[in-house]
């Protein structure tokens, strides 16, 4: 959705426009969180907007959306897996590994993953799937989108006229992370399968 798109829903929608469109994206629909977040940052820095039921509605809307897909993952999910998890191979063991990472280390991702396109529906609904506790998925997902929320509006505001350049920078940044945790995570793996095999 092209900025001027944004500009009109928020020009005749005010702070509701910013919640559901925040809820939408957030679940998943093509819609470019970064971008909103960060011109609502803008528009308040040119007065347009106030900053108070700007953030608060934009904080909602992200935990409403991630709220959702963690629902989905949660009903939707396990049901898919009773039902057909047999037929794809995917055993009760498995599960229960999946489970017992994100009791250890998963609940973080739900927290950094706002950061990276694409990743924080699936990570939310793979928690729901795995039977994390809502508890816990809040406080974590919760967390991460006050984070969230609160890095890009603060940029499209003290960025002013230039906060355009911000939302695709973060996510060229976030990225290149990811790709260097990822391979790390697999050169670490492949290290430690090795020296496995050797010791036998």
């Amino acid at each position: 959705m092209p900025t001027h798109e944004f500009l009109a829903w928020i020009t005749e929608y005010g702070y509701a426009g910013i919640y559901f469109l925040l809820v939408l994206g957030v679940v998943g629909l093509p819609i470019p969180d970064e971008t909103l977040l960060t011109l609502t940052g803008y528009l308040v820095f040119k007065g347009t907007l106030h900053i108070v039921p700007g953030f608060a509605c934009a904080f909602l809307g992200t935990v409403s959306g991630i709220t959702i897909s963690y629902w989905i993952g949660r009903i939707g999910g396990a049901r898919f897996l009773h039902r057909f998890g047999e037929r794809l191979h995917i055993r009760a063991e498995s599960i229960d590994r999946v489970h017992a990472w994100f009791k250890r280390w998963g609940h973080w991702s739900l927290t950094i993953g706002y950061f990276v396109p694409g990743i924080r529906h699936v990570i939310a609904i793979v928690a729901g799937s795995s039977g994390l506790e809502y508890r816990t998925f809040a406080l974590f997902a919760y967390s991460g989108a006050l984070l969230w929320a609160g890095v890009f509006i603060s940029a499209g505001y003290y960025l002013g006229e230039r906060w355009q350049a911000f939302p695709q920078a973060m996510t060229n940044t976030a990225l290149w992370v990811l790709a260097a945790a990822l391979s790390g995570g697999l050169i670490f793996w492949a290290i430690r399968t090795f020296r496995r095999g050797k010791g036998r």
